[in-house]
């Protein structure tokens, strides 16, 4: 299991010209909490302070030793990704409280864990309040979330899938009545009216005689 605190502090290195960039000081998490988007830096600067990071598409590899990157110049300014202000960065993350829907607290959140592509596959867990395989376990997957908790820092789990992962999974979901396979006698277009049969003899009028 890897962590996403395991890439703290790591050095940065350039696979071009064998530069070092700098170190890791935290890392970049989409809002969804799906993937890892980039490296923090750091900052510099006084009055303005300016934060440096480099995006996950620039990232070849997260390597035991080191990160390597595409080149020595993918080192960017904050400011400049405006898609940067919905990321969440892994130090704000740790301590987020989890709960279930009916308000029953159950953990906090202390790390991510990394799968191999650098997505995250659910989350190490710093305390837990509740008895059972989450406390035995010390994790949850990222299929429990239900909710992440962005706008009032508090993430919510279903706590079924959080105990069972590997049943949940497992489970079939139902698909709604529309798409449930029909029965030939559902399916089969009603039967025409059957016509009046032709006798073949003219049809003639009577008409009534005046007397």
């Amino acid at each position: 299991m890897r962590l996403g605190k395991d890439l703290v502090n790591k050095q940065i290195i350039s696979v071009t010209d064998g530069r070092s960039l700098g170190n890791a000081k935290d890392i970049y998490i989409d809002s969804d909490l799906m993937d890892i988007t980039g490296i923090y830096l750091g900052s510099e600067g006084i009055i303005k302070r300016k934060h440096f990071l480099i995006t996950r598409a620039d990232v070849v590899v997260f390597g035991i030793d080191a990160i390597l990157v595409r080149t020595s110049d993918v080192v960017a300014e904050e400011n400049d990704l405006p898609e940067s202000v919905a990321w969440v960065r892994l130090s704000k993350l740790s301590k987020r409280e989890v709960d279930t829907p009916g308000g029953t607290k159950v953990a906090s959140i202390g790390d991510i864990i990394l799968g191999e592509q650098g997505n995250i596959t659910g989350f190490a867990l710093s305390r837990v309040y509740v008895e059972g395989p989450i406390e035995k376990n010390g994790t949850i997957p990222r299929t429990a979330v239900i909710d992440t908790g962005g706008e009032d820092g508090v993430m919510t789990i279903d706590l079924t899938r959080a105990e069972n992962p590997d049943a949940a999974q497992a489970a079939p979901v139902e698909p709604p009545p529309s798409a449930l396979p029909q029965t030939p006698e559902e399916t089969a277009e009603p039967a025409a009216p059957a016509a009046e049969p032709e006798t073949g003899e003219p049809t003639t009028e009577i008409e009534n005689e005046e007397e």
